[in-house]
C-alpha cells in the first residue's frame, strides 16, 4: 500500500481530440505513474515519490472502439461505410466490448493510481457509475445501475431499459486507464452501425433524447462542472486544474 496517498487529481479539459492521439497521452501519463512505482521499490518507505493522478475530459471525432474481450461482428458498418459516415475503428486495450464516440459526447478518462484510494477495481467501477447518477439526476433524469452490465441506465428492469453512459477500464498495477462515455448531444444514428456494448436487446439514449432538446454549448461546460464536482465528492478527491 502506498505509504503517501495523494488524493489530488490534476484535470485536464482535452476540448476536441482525436482518438489515438488523446489514447497515447493517457498512456504516458500511466506509464509515467508506473515508472515512479517501480522506482519506489527500491525505496525505503520515508523516500518513496509521490505517485500523480490525473482526469481528463474529451470529445472525439466518430470513432468505434472495440475491447480486447469484444466480437468483431458486433461492427456492423464495412471499412467503405465508415468512411461515408466520417468514423475510424479502433482496436483497444480496455475491458468491455464495442462503443462509439463522438461529437456531443463527454468522454472522462481518469487516470489514477488506485493505491492513492482504494485498491479495488469493484469499487473503482461503482464509484464511476455513481459519479455519473449524481451528474444526470441535476437534470431530472434517474441512473441507475443494472446488475452485471457496467455503465448507468435508465428504466432498468423494463422492456425499454436504456444506456445513457458506457464505461469500460483497464488497470496495471493498480493504475487505470479509459473510463466512461457519457452521451449528452450525441447523434445516436451513429449507434446503429454497432451492437453497443455486445447487448443486442438493449437501446441507448442521451441527455438531449431524454430532455427532448438540443443542450447548449454553456450547458455542455456544465455538464463538465457537474461531472467534476460529483468525481471530487465520490473519490473524496481535490482536482486541480492543469
Amino acid at each position: 500500500m502506498n505509504t503517501h496517498q495523494n488524493k489530488v487529481v490534476e484535470f485536464e479539459d482535452l476540448g476536441t481530440k482525436e482518438y489515438q492521439p488523446a489514447w497515447d497521452y493517457q498512456e504516458k501519463l500511466m506509464k509515467d505513474i508506473i515508472d515512479t512505482k517501480i522506482k519506489n521499490r527500491d525505496l525505503p518507505a520515508e523516500q518513496h515519490i509521490t505517485t500523480s493522478n490525473h482526469f481528463l475530459l474529451v470529445e472525439h471525432p466518430h470513432v468505434y472502439t472495440l475491447g480486447k474481450s469484444g466480437h468483431e461482428e458486433n461492427m456492423l458498418a464495412g471499412m467503405d461505410q465508415l468512411k461515408e459516415i466520417d468514423a475510424t475503428f479502433v482496436k483497444v486495450n480496455r475491458g468491455g466490448d464495442i462503443t462509439y464516440h463522438g461529437y456531443g459526447q463527454i468522454v472522462g478518462y481518469p487516470i489514477l493510481d488506485l493505491e492513492n484510494f482504494f485498491t479495488d477495481i469493484h469499487k473503482y467501477m461503482r464509484n464511476l457509475e455513481e459519479v455519473i447518477i449524481r451528474t444526470i439526476a441535476e437534470y431530472g433524469l434517474k441512473g441507475e445501475r443494472s446488475p452485471g452490465e457496467t455503465g448507468v441506465w435508465l428504466d432498468v428492469g423494463k422492456p425499454y431499459a436504456r444506456k445513457i453512459c458506457a464505461m469500460g477500464v483497464k488497470a496495471s498495477r493498480w493504475v487505470t486507464l479509459h473510463g466512461f462515455a457519457l452521451n449528452v448531444n450525441t447523434d445516436m444514428r451513429y449507434f446503429e452501425y454497432i451492437i453497443p456494448c455486445g447487448i443486442k436487446d438493449k437501446q441507448v439514449t442521451s441527455i438531449k433524447r431524454e430532455l427532448e432538446r438540443d443542450l447548449t454549448p454553456e450547458e455542455m461546460e456544465d455538464i463538465k462542472a457537474k461531472i467534476r464536482k460529483h468525481f471530487s465528492d465520490v473519490f473524496e478527491a481535490e482536482l486541480v486544474s492543469r
